[in-house]
């Protein structure tokens, strides 16, 4: 009679039962599950997008090849010579500026009186003057016969220049002197045979320590011999690199320094002798 108050069975269905044990499963489990079985590879095999960086050359001591060594040795020893080169016109820069700072022509040369060493040996000794400068235009240079090689080269180039201009102009009155700035070795005779090498017509002049000082001052050219100098001592002498051109009336025309070379100075003493000559 109460029959409806009665719960229905009613069978569960199997789908029904599936979602239940689906939901029993733990979600990170199931997460872990669908990861593992992933047809897709993972992040590790995936191909990169980049491209592939270039292997850097390792340079160790075997690239030291002897054509480098010789490359680097050229280089250095180029590098020597240019600056030295660029020290030589700057100093010659500086010089040139200081003689210009007076009004008119630099006040260069004066009176001296020194031994002439290239005279006959024959005959007594002669002295060579300033008055000796006058009729002729002269190439004066200060330097030592132990100078190892910035003097032979600057008496080759003054040798060189007078050739030349003994043959473009025949009839320039033209003479080479040499004034030692180290009166302590250089003799008379030593300075003879030194000039032997260079032009004939060198003029070879030489005093005491105090005629060398005043000549120098004169000139304003710098030397390091020290008045009390062992003769036969080994020392070298630091002093000014100049060719200093003189004209006819003994006047300072011009001063050549070490980076002048043969033909600029024979294109510069043309011009001035066309200009003394107007």
């Amino acid at each position: 009679m109460l029959s409806f108050l009665r719960p229905i069975a009613r069978p569960l269905s199997t789908g029904r039962l599936l979602v239940r044990s689906q939901r029993c499963i733990n979600p990170a489990q199931q997460t872990k599950r669908r990861v593992g079985t992933s047809s897709e590879p993972s992040q590790s095999s995936k191909p990169s997008s980049e491209p592939p960086r270039p292997q850097r050359n390792v340079i160790g001591v075997r690239a030291f090849t002897p054509t480098s060594a010789a490359l680097f040795i050229a280089v250095g020893v180029g590098l020597f010579w240019y600056f030295r080169n660029e020290k030589a016109k700057l100093l010659e820069q500086r010089e040139q500026e200081k003689m210009s700072k007076s009004f008119g022509r630099p006040h260069v040369g004066g009176p001296f009186s020194l031994v002439n060493c290239t005279a006959p040996p024959s005959s007594p000794e002669q002295r060579f003057t300033h008055e000796d400068l006058v009729g002729k235009w002269s190439l004066v240079y200060f330097g030592f016969t132990n100078c190892p090689d910035i003097c032979p080269a600057e008496l080759d180039k003054v040798t060189a220049v007078v050739n030349e201009l003994a043959q473009s102009n025949p009839n320039l009155p033209l003479q080479p002197v040499f004034i030692s700035v180290d009166p302590a070795r250089d003799t008379p005779s030593t300075i003879r045979t030194y000039l032997s090498d260079f032009h004939p017509s060198f003029i070879g002049l030489v005093g005491d320590f105090q005629q060398t000082k005043s000549v120098c001052k004169a000139y304003r050219v710098y030397f390091s011999t020290p008045p009390d100098a062992d003769p036969k001592g080994d020392y070298l002498v630091d002093h000014s690199i100049f060719v200093y051109l003189m004209d006819p009336e003994g006047r300072f025309v011009e001063a050549f320094g070490q980076a002048a070379d043969k033909d600029e100075m024979v294109d510069k003493i043309r011009q001035f002798v066309v200009e003394w000559s107007k």
